[in-house]
């Protein structure tokens, strides 16, 4: 295991307008991390995602690769190259899915490699398959994604992510559009990448999962990261008063 990170926000601002959303953020994500971002809506989380998926340019700072920059203010063509260079390899699962609609579940798990890495269609179609498996959504390779489940359109998500064989996922709320069964199904997939050891930023509310599956949960407030600390220590004895406040919320 390396000692660089996987991936890092360094000091990162990011800026809409007038509206500050993020404030100086630095999070390393070392191999077979699982890192869980929680904290109250507004925070700044999911930006702080879309950031260091590329979906977003920070304002300030920049988002590092294992030592090389691929997102900078400036987008300087070698930062810009370094990021295409990289892409492919930060799988990101969405809140709300996005699946193709028009597309069947096995479509929407080649079309990536197929179009992106250039992977012969029988290859493409391999992958998909042992990752269907993987998900437990075998006999749904030829459904469309109007007739899924929630848990299930989120599972083909996860799948789809896996096929370009990230080196580091991350999860946007990937359970809070669904109920709690379902929530469930899709729980046990991100469990189950945990213990194979895929690297994960995870943003959620699941706070049984940031326990005790995560090795380090994170809590951001107002665009900052106020504490950090290994996974259960953080619910067992949070140190600022703005954490305590969030975590009683969830108390029975």
């Amino acid at each position: 295991m390396t000692s660089t990170p996987i991936i890092a926000a360094e000091g990162i601002s990011k800026r809409f307008g007038e509206n500050q959303v993020l404030t100086r953020v630095s999070l390393p994500v070392m191999e077979r991390d699982v890192v869980c971002i929680v904290g109250p809506s507004g925070s700044g989380k999911t930006t702080l995602l879309r950031c260091l998926a590329l979906l977003e340019t920070p304002s300030e700072g920049r988002v590092v690769m294992e030592g090389t920059a691929i997102s900078t203010p400036d987008q300087a063509k070698p930062v810009k190259a370094a990021a295409r260079a990289v892409r492919s390899e930060i799988g990101m699962v969405f809140q709300h899915f996005n699946l193709w609609p028009h597309m069947s579940v096995l479509e929407n798990l080649i079309e990536a490699p197929l179009r992106v890495k250039k992977m012969p269609r029988a290859e493409a179609i391999a992958i998909a398959e042992k990752l269907l498996l993987k998900v437990d959504l075998v006999d749904k390779r030829d459904a469309y994604p109007a007739r899924l489940s929630g848990g299930q359109q989120q599972r083909v998500a996860i799948a789809r992510a896996l096929a370009m064989s990230p080196k580091v996922l991350l999860f946007d709320e990937a359970t809070s559009a669904l109920d709690p069964e379902l929530r469930r199904e899709v729980l046990l997939v991100m469990r189950q990448l945990a213990t194979e050891g895929m690297t994960m930023l995870v943003v959620t509310h699941e706070m049984g999962f940031a326990r005790h599956v995560g090795t380090r949960t994170v809590f951001m407030d107002r665009g900052e990261i106020v504490e950090e600390a290994p996974g259960a220590a953080f619910f067992d004895a949070p140190k600022s008063e703005r954490a305590k406040r969030f975590l009683q919320q969830f108390e029975e």
